[in-house]
């Protein structure tokens, strides 16, 4: 299995390399920014991107789509986010940010197939209304919903809290205690220690 983190950005964002070390295929998780320190990395280590997955359609998530030539996978709910500055938040920095199109509209146990790999959707809606994880055996890319010891803003356009916290309990927390999460922003964490420890659940 190949993991390697990227973080990319203004805001700190994550972008994963996600994929198979058979043929070394990846898919790109969140590539929000600095193309060309992302395009070194993937070159220097010889991997090949087969698509981007964004989960969600904020600007430090999806900033650097249109750089690369790649399919791009999005939740339905979020396909709108892709070309709206507003809705993105790009508008708010001062810039028109669109990205392109999705190739695939994305829903609740879809699967996401790289190589050997296999990611399964989980769309866990709340940050934004199509806001997903990604889940591979005992690790879950969260996006912007749930981090070490925090969750994700519901104070931007569409967002609800309501959604995110049930979004949480009822779809992240019921995974095993040493599950691995891998959130849009910060370090890492487990099932057992958000459970346990953090102060918004």
């Amino acid at each position: 299995m190949i993991l390697e983190t990227i973080v990319v950005g203004e805001m700190e964002a994550n972008c994963y390399i996600f994929g198979s070390d058979e043929g070394k295929e990846v898919v790109l998780i969140d590539p929000g920014a600095d193309y060309e320190k992302l395009s070194a990395f993937i070159k220097n280590r010889r991997f090949l991107p087969k698509f981007i997955v964004n989960t969600h359609g904020h600007i430090d998530h999806i900033g650097a789509n249109h750089r690369f030539d790649l399919p791009i996978l999005i939740h339905r709910l979020d396909a709108d986010f892709l070309s709206d500055p507003q809705l993105n938040l790009s508008a708010f920095s001062g810039s028109s940010y669109r990205s392109p199109q999705a190739a695939r509209l994305l829903e609740e146990g879809d699967s996401i197939e790289v190589g050997d790999i296999e990611l399964k959707v989980i769309h866990t809606p709340g940050h934004t209304p199509g806001g997903i994880s990604l889940r591979y055996e005992d690790l879950i890319f969260t996006g912007d919903t749930l981090f070490k010891g925090g969750v994700g803003r519901t104070d931007l356009p569409y967002g609800s809290e309501e959604q995110l916290l049930s979004s949480i309990k009822e779809k992240l927390l019921t995974y095993d205690d040493q599950t691995i999460i891998y959130p849009g922003h910060g370090p890492t964490s487990t099932i057992a220690k958000e459970r346990r420890e953090n102060p918004y659940l």
